[in-house]
């Protein structure tokens, strides 16, 4: 008698949803797995995070298309350093000024009235994001206070860091696979358990979170939670197209409207202005009786 084949569930949560990115690198039992990120990042040594911390409270979200959401990873260093990472796929058009408001608040927030400003400790920011956000052909950008001519750097309290997802596909941007930053964006990118499986051959750090990732999506409640914010963000996705789309609409309506006035102002017939405006007739008779009146 043959036994039954067990089909194994192909579902694997995508650690490019904010909710997967945080079971990963936020919850302390993972505390390696951050490091391990964090170092790739940074490019600093691995004892700078020998005693880091996971903080759990979250940045406080003010403005609308933030208050549904983004969660973010925010950790300590012994000697008081902060760090806050969060991911993104939805585009957001002022993303340098979102980013300096958040990390000021995040800076301002560690003293009280009366402190002085030597308990001021610097405060790191990582965003993940997933599309196109700086016009230069680097896939991970960092910035710091520095004079304009000279370059000399003004402070070591901001530092910034952006890792676009989106210019992995660019094949003009000059990457090195075998680089700790690019795997880790990949693995984080990655839409396959098979694309994740080669990652895991080349960076053990990357197995450790393969094979947590691979436990987590067999957790149930997880998985529930996981798909309800999946599709919070396709909604929102879906709701920011619809509006850009209305938006197009709108302006090449606004565009026709002037140019059928124009062409009436030239004394066309109204069949011509309606051919030429893409208007229909009806359309463009309430424009030439809205110029008379």
């Amino acid at each position: 008698m043959h036994k039954k084949r067990v089909i194994e569930d192909p579902f694997i949560m995508s650690p490019k949803v904010d909710f997967a990115f945080k079971l990963l690198f936020g919850d302390p039992k993972n505390i390696d797995l951050l490091k391990a990120l964090l170092i790739a990042i940074l490019k600093v040594p691995k004892d700078e995070f020998e005693d880091l911390t996971i903080i759990n409270n979250e940045l406080q979200r003010e403005f609308a298309e933030d208050k549904k959401g983004i969660l973010d990873v925010r950790a300590k260093t012994k000697d008081g350093k902060e760090i806050d990472i969060e991911i993104q796929v939805l585009s957001t058009k002022y993303m340098a000024e979102r980013t300096a408001y958040y990390w000021s608040k995040m800076y301002t927030n560690q003293i009280k009235s009366g402190d002085t400003y030597d308990k001021l400790k610097k405060c790191i920011t990582i965003n993940i994001v997933d599309f196109e956000c700086i016009p230069l052909d680097k896939i991970h950008t960092s910035y710091h206070i520095t004079e304009d001519e000279t370059g000399y750097r003004l402070t070591e309290v901001l530092e910034i860091h952006y890792l676009e997802l989106a210019k992995l596909k660019n094949i003009n941007i000059k990457k090195d696979e075998n680089e700790a930053i690019t795997q880790w964006m990949e693995f984080i990118d990655a839409k396959s358990r098979e694309v994740m499986e080669m990652l895991s051959q080349k960076n053990k750090d990357i197995k450790k979170a393969y094979d947590m990732l691979q436990v987590i999506s067999k957790d149930e409640k997880a998985r529930m939670a996981y798909e309800a914010r999946e599709a919070e963000i396709h909604d929102q996705m879906t709701r920011i197209k619809t509006a850009r789309e209305e938006g197009i609409e709108k302006g090449e309506k606004k565009k026709a409207i002037k140019i059928a006035q124009n062409l009436l102002k030239m004394g066309l017939f109204i069949e011509q202005v309606a051919q030429a405006s893409e208007l229909t007739v009806e359309e463009v008779e309430k424009i030439k009786k809205k110029m008379i009146h």
